[in-house]
Order: C-alpha cells, then sequence, then structure tokens
C-alpha cells in the first residue's frame, strides 16, 4: 500500500506516470505554481483593471454580449500568454508585483480622466516633474492602488514557494501557456471578426486601454525610440544663419516670445468666447494686436509639441525625425541676437541647453526679493516671470543685445487638474471653482470656472508684459507672440487634460490660441500693409509656423527659412 501511495505522490514531470495525469497535474489549479499565478493574474487585471474599457467599449460601440464576452477572453489571453513567459520561481512574484499595481494606476487615470497610454504618453510622464506628479495624487489613486494594486499582491506574498522541478519542465509549461493563449485569443478573434474589426476600426484609441498591455508596449516602443536615437550633440541646423542689414538708426528688436501651457482656443474670448476671458488683452488697439482662431498644435502634450514647435521641419517631418537637431534658439543665437529662456514649468525639455537660461525662483544680481505670495517654495504664479526680468536683460551679453534680443517666457499656463493652483485670489473672477485634482467629483461647470481663471490669470500676464515691452521701446523695437503649446479637454465625452493619440485626439486638445502684438509706431508695424495683421484672424495657421514667423520677425535669415511659413511675410511692403 505503501508503495501504491508513494506512486500517486510522484511529481507530474516523473516519466513512470501516464501521460493523461501528467496532463490534468499541469493544468490543476495550484496557487503555489508560477504559471498558475500568472493566469490568475492575468484573470484579475483583464476583468477588474481593465474596468475603463469595459466601461468605455459599451458606451462607444453597444457590443453585442457575445463580443463583450470575447473580448474580455481575448485580453485575458493576451495578457496570459505574455506573463507566462514570465512565470518563472524567482521573477514572477517581481513581475506580478509590478504590473498589478501598475495596472491599478493606469485603470485609475484611463478611467478617472479619459486618457490613453501610448509612448508619447511615456514620453510625458518621464520628463513630469515632482510638484506635476504631487498634483495628480488623490484618494481615488490610493484607493484604485489597494483594491486592484495591493489586494492581490498581497494574496500573491502569502503563496509559498512553489516544489521544485526541472529546468525543462519549466520551460515548456511557459511555452505551453504562451502558445494556448495566443491560440485562445486568435480563435475568440475570429469568432467575432466583423464586430472586432468594425470596433477597432472605428475607436481606435481602445487599443491604447487594454492594461497591461499597453502599458507593456508603449515603455516598449519608447525605449527603443530612445536608442535609436543617435549619441552626442544635435545635427547643427542654420550654419549660414545671419541678420539682415538694419537703418543706422534702427533700434534692435525685442520679441518676446510666451510659450503658453494647455491653453485651448475655444476658451479665449478674443476667439468668441462668451466669457471675459481676456479683459485687458480687449482693451488694447485692434490695429496692434490680433487674436489667431484657426490654430493648431504639434501635438496634444508638452514634451510632443515643445521640441515641434521651436523645429523649422513642421509637424509632418518632424514625427519621422530619427535623431535629435538644434532648433530656433541655437539659429537665433547663431546670427548673434541675445537669446534667454525664463522657466516656470518643468523644464524647456532640451531647448534651452545651448543658450543662457533660468527658473522663475533663480534671480539675478541686484534683483528684488520675490514679493510675497508669488512664490511658495515649490511653485510660483506666472506673473513671476516679470520679476527681475529687466536685471535678467542686463546681465547678457552687451554686443548681441545690440543686434537684437529675443526672451521666451515658458509658462505654467492652465496645468491641469489642479487648475485653482493656477491663478492668484484677484484674479479667480469666476466662482464657485473645483478646488480639487479629482476633476470627475466636481460638477463640470465648476471645472470651467477653475479653468477660466488661469485664462484670466494669462491675460493679466500678457498685458503685464505688453507693459513691459512699452518701457523698453525707447532702446528696442519691441513685439511680442504667444502661443500655447497644446489644449485641454475639460470634460467632454468624458475626457479630461491631454496627451490622447494625435490621430483621434479631439479638437479641443489641439486648437491653441495664438496672438502677435505688433505697436504701432514701431519699425515692425511700418513695414506691414495697412490691416494685412487684423486679415490673419481666421486665417488657418499652426506650430509650424512659429519658427519661420519668429525668424523674419528679428530680421535672422538662413538656409532653414521659409517665408512660406512666415506668418507676416505676405503682410511686409
Amino acid at each position: 500500500m505503501a508503495a501504491r501511495a508513494d506512486k500517486h505522490l510522484q511529481p507530474p514531470h516523473d516519466r513512470r506516470v501516464p501521460l493523461p495525469r501528467r496532463l490534468l497535474a499541469w493544468l490543476r489549479l495550484d496557487a503555489t505554481r508560477p504559471l498558475t499565478q500568472a493566469w490568475l493574474a492575468a484573470l484579475w487585471m483583464s476583468l477588474l483593471a481593465n474596468w475603463p474599457l469595459w466601461r468605455q467599449l459599451h458606451q462607444m460601440a453597444e457590443p453585442s454580449p457575445l463580443f463583450m464576452a470575447a473580448f474580455v477572453g481575448m485580453v485575458t489571453a493576451a495578457t496570459g500568454a505574455l506573463l507566462s513567459l514570465l512565470a518563472w520561481p524567482r521573477l514572477i512574484k517581481v513581475a506580478l508585483t509590478v504590473l498589478l499595481l501598475s495596472a491599478a494606476a493606469l485603470a485609475h487615470f484611463i478611467g478617472s480622466y479619459g486618457i490613453v497610454f501610448d509612448p508619447t504618453m511615456v514620453t510625458n510622464m518621464m520628463q513630469t516633474d515632482v510638484h506635476e506628479t504631487r498634483d495628480l495624487l488623490n484618494g481615488r489613486l490610493l484607493l484604485s492602488l489597494a483594491l486592484l494594486g495591493a489586494l492581490p499582491v498581497w494574496w500573491l506574498l502569502r503563496r509559498p514557494a512553489a516544489p521544485p522541478q526541472p529546468l525543462g519542465a519549466r520551460l515548456g509549461g511557459s511555452l505551453a501557456g504562451f502558445a494556448l493563449g495566443l491560440l485562445a485569443m486568435v480563435l475568440l478573434a475570429l469568432a467575432v471578426f466583423a464586430e472586432l474589426s468594425s470596433t477597432m476600426r472605428n475607436h481606435k484609441a481602445l487599443r491604447y486601454m487594454v492594461t497591461p498591455l499597453n502599458a507593456v508596449y508603449s515603455l516598449s516602443a519608447a525605449a527603443v525610440r530612445s536608442r535609436q536615437a543617435p549619441a552626442g550633440p544635435p545635427a547643427v541646423i542654420g550654419a549660414d544663419a545671419r541678420l539682415l542689414p538694419r537703418a543706422p538708426d534702427a533700434k534692435p528688436p525685442l520679441l518676446l516670445l510666451v510659450v503658453g501651457e494647455t491653453a485651448r482656443s475655444m476658451n479665449f474670448s478674443l476667439n468668441g468666447y462668451a466669457r471675459p476671458t481676456n479683459p485687458q488683452l480687449a482693451k488694447l488697439p485692434a490695429s496692434s494686436l490680433v487674436s489667431l482662431r484657426d490654430v493648431t498644435s504639434c501635438g496634444t502634450a508638452t514634451a510632443a509639441s515643445l521640441p515641434c514647435m521651436f523645429s523649422p521641419l513642421g509637424r509632418d517631418a518632424f514625427t519621422s525625425l530619427k535623431g535629435r537637431q538644434e532648433n530656433l534658439l541655437d539659429v537665433l543665437h547663431r546670427a548673434g541676437l541675445a537669446v534667454l529662456w525664463l522657466d516656470n514649468q518643468s523644464g524647456c525639455k532640451g531647448l534651452c541647453d545651448r543658450v543662457p537660461h533660468s527658473f522663475t525662483n533663480e534671480l539675478p544680481p541686484g534683483a528684488p526679493p520675490l514679493p510675497p505670495g508669488l512664490c511658495d517654495g515649490k511653485e510660483c504664479f506666472d506673473a513671476a516671470l516679470l520679476h527681475g526680468l529687466t536685471e535678467r536683460v542686463a546681465a547678457l551679453d552687451p554686443q548681441r543685445l545690440q543686434r537684437g534680443l529675443v526672451l521666451v517666457l515658458h509658462q505654467m499656463g492652465s496645468h491641469g487638474p489642479a487648475y485653482y493652483k493656477r491663478s492668484p485670489p484677484a484674479l479667480k473672477v469666476f466662482q464657485p471653482e473645483c478646488r480639487s485634482n479629482a476633476l470627475q467629483q466636481c460638477p463640470r461647470e465648476h471645472v470651467v470656472n477653475a479653468y477660466d481663471n488661469t485664462l484670466v490669470s494669462t491675460d493679466h500676464l500678457l498685458a503685464s508684459a505688453i507693459a513691459w515691452l512699452q518701457l523698453q521701446q525707447p532702446r528696442f523695437d519691441t513685439g511680442l507672440l504667444y502661443v500655447s503649446d497644446h489644449g485641454e479637454s475639460l470634460g467632454e465625452n468624458g475626457l479630461y487634460l491631454h496627451g490622447m493619440p494625435y490621430a483621434f485626439a479631439p479638437r479641443e486638445q489641439t486648437h491653441v490660441p495664438m496672438i502677435l502684438w505688433v505697436p504701432e509706431g514701431g519699425a515692425l508695424a511700418g513695414s506691414l500693409k495697412p490691416g494685412c495683421l487684423a486679415s490673419l484672424r481666421d486665417k488657418p495657421a499652426s506650430h509650424d509656423h512659429l519658427f519661420h514667423t519668429a525668424m523674419g520677425w528679428v530680421g535672422a535669415r538662413a538656409d532653414v527659412y521659409r517665408p512660406d511659413w512666415d506668418l507676416l511675410a505676405n503682410c511686409r511692403r
């Protein structure tokens, strides 16, 4: 009897055990086995961590019950196939801990804000600073991490170690799990192919909502792109950069380029919005200020838009650019102008590395201390960009200043989701405002109030910047160009924030404000045809025009300059 009992206890890989019994033993639900843990985690994440996907799929496509069941099975099979390759004793618990917690976090962000997780979002995430990260933390995120991530991790870590198996048996089990997962996914896809192809063709964003496969794909794609970029300095552009001759008595140009953050065109009252979000700019003479109403961004996130808008290539060519190359600031600096980048956000994404640059809380020598309430020690209101600006200019190379100056102010602007932090108390015109970073918990009109208050703050910054420029007119021929890097969703169709893949991003995220101020009496204003500035109001424009318009504005030329992309070229006499 003892010998017979010992025979039944032999491990499933023992060749003395009949093949059918070995297969049944391999398929048994033993929670100590890495392969079982992998498939249980796949089922958990597919059913629970993908709740935003199932909600979105139901709302957008109204699928049949058969299709929903097949789609759930496909996600489970694909996730299980992937995790089967990680089903090794020393690897599986670590890998599943990372994936379960990541899936829980993604479920919160996708479900709360309607974002998707693609390679561009990965790049944007890697460039987010600690202050922006802090604005994304709230109770709902912690609850999602606890229930969808920490709970299954706690259960997983309490499982005892699996009994030892030969290497060949473990490898065979992992490969079998991978193959069976792929086979199940293919068979389920074929069973509902017509409805599947139609749904994925009409709702392309769904593919970036499948958690955690979206994270695995996007992180891998971002890593491959970063490794493909050649090492070393960026490629030189505009090597022949120069300044056009200027009359002996002409003043050097001063272009103040304000890079906005997360401002969308449709909420600017200068562009027809019903609420007075531009009260101070609206008082300026219409002959010297024009707000363009149909401007398209390069991307839907700062990491994508900022490098693109300072490139001479335009969006189409820039998105296929493999390596790094210099930008507008490098060309202007090479032409001999003084260039200064001043930042009130998370940095210039490498654009200002080769020119003078600073942050708002880094005051130059001789500048008065920051007034109380302007900065809280962690971040500053955008008004700090103008504090000590005269002293910052005075510290630049005097020989370059004699040729001209380009100042770039990079705003915090309307950066969300904590919009209420971006406007000082004196400029909170619209009340009540949402005072939470969990936007979905606030009434939508309160979210819009908080967002519109940030635009009133931007309006105040631009009006104050123009006032500062007017003080510089005895020395410089001044002008201002403002443009936002991308727009923002404020709850339309359940979407918040930005960062949707450009191919199917909503208009709210891709249409941005652009404002040109050319004061009367200046050299540039005198060179323009009467009324031509105002004629730009309704002409289509984009970030593609920024590089070339700035070059033409300050009288710089290079082989990369395109007059057909200079918004003011056709206006010059």
